[in-house]
């Protein structure tokens, strides 16, 4: 007799034995998961309970160099912000203030473009005397900064240096705006070496000196033969507006990208960008930049290329790019500013303006040079 399988009962026995597995499977591997539910608990707890100005992020970069037969190339790295944030400021001082000596700085970004003699650094640097160059080459030397091949051989940085110092050099050239703005902090901490001494006579600032800076620039337009009428316009809240029809401060960027009429505004050491009033008293010549510094707000229109152009500042800092706001046919430049209250303790004066226009109009003629009000 044939016996008859029961397939159902042998697929419910295969059932409950895969279960019984399973349960044996998980109760194995328990210890484990639980180990790891803990460690991402605890992790996040940590996270948690961390003060919020621990949670800054990081700072992550890489980079490749080539420099004649040599090539550098650094993987991905990173750097904690609170890291960076906690560095001992006594010696990050140090450091920056023994690598922005001008003279060592050349040294080191003309070896990073390629290996050089002492001789050869000598000449391309113009730095006068072989002693002075070695004075800076063996400091630097000292300071794991610089490597020589052999005696007498060239200098290299050494390969662990290269991407610290670019890092050095990426950062500063995002800084150097602020070395005009820090200037002009100064301009204004030292005021009356641009306005004159004021103490004996117990008057204030004279504002109208800043005006004067302004129009020698549209004076020397009538000069060049560029510009034939100057207005100056008195407003009501105190600003003067000085509007003349020449070419218009150039707005084509720099090789920086800086546009050049922020240089005009700001750079101090570009002094023959714009012309230079001396005050009666004054050490110092007033120069754009300097208008700009002792100014609450700054607004100058350019009106060349077709365009118009603007861009506005406030003491002497941008507070906006420059910006096409319009076209025109015409040409010239429009430059309004408000004195610093905190400054000048006088305003500008309508019959002061009014002389000094006649005796200029007197001076030039061909200029038509009109005092208007609001």
């Amino acid at each position: 007799m044939t016996e008859t399988r029961d397939y159902g009962a042998e697929l419910d026995a295969m059932r409950d034995q895969l279960n019984k597995l399973q349960q044996l499977m998980e109760a194995y591997n328990m210890p484990a998961r639980e180990q790891s539910n803990r460690m991402i608990k605890q992790h996040l707890q940590q996270e948690q309970e961390q003060p919020t100005d621990k949670k800054r992020g990081g700072v992550y970069y890489s980079g490749q160099f080539q420099n004649g037969q040599s090539q550098y190339r650094w993987e991905p790295q990173e750097r904690g912000v609170d890291q960076l944030l906690e560095l001992d400021g006594d010696k990050a001082a140090k450091i920056l203030a023994a690598l922005g000596h001008k003279q060592r700085l050349d040294i080191l970004r003309t070896v990073l473009q390629e290996p050089l003699t002492g001789p050869e650094l000598v000449e391309r640097l113009n730095m006068g005397t072989t002693g002075q160059l070695y004075h800076h080459m063996k400091a630097l030397a000292g300071a794991d900064l610089l490597v020589q091949e052999e005696r007498g051989g060239k200098y290299a940085i050494p390969g662990h240096r290269v991407l610290p110092l670019l890092l050095l050099f990426a950062a500063a050239s995002d800084f150097i705006d602020t070395s005009d703005y820090l200037d002009m902090f100064e301009v204004r901490n030292d005021a009356r070496s641009y306005l004159g001494d004021t103490s004996e006579a117990g008057e204030t600032y004279d504002p109208h000196y800043l005006l004067w800076a302004v129009v020698e620039n549209s004076l020397l337009e009538h000069l060049h033969g560029t510009c034939t009428e100057i207005q100056l316009f008195l407003h009501r809240n105190g600003s003067m507006t000085v509007a003349d029809n020449g070419r218009g401060i150039p707005v084509q960027a720099l090789p920086d990208q800086q546009p050049r009429v922020q240089a005009v505004l700001t750079d101090m050491s570009r002094l023959s960008a714009s012309a230079s009033f001396l005050a009666p008293g004054g050490e110092k010549g007033i120069s754009m930049p300097i208008v700009n510094a002792l100014s609450r707000s700054l607004t100058v229109e350019i009106r060349r290329e077709g365009k118009v152009f603007e861009q506005h500042y406030k003491h002497g800092i941008p507070q906006s790019e420059l910006q096409t706001v319009g076209i025109t046919k015409e040409t010239g430049t429009r430059l309004t500013f408000l004195p610093d209250r905190d400054i000048f303790g006088r305003s500008f004066e309508l019959p002061v303006l009014q002389k000094q226009a006649a005796e200029l109009s007197a001076l030039y003629p061909k200029l038509k040079l009109q005092v208007l009000t609001d």
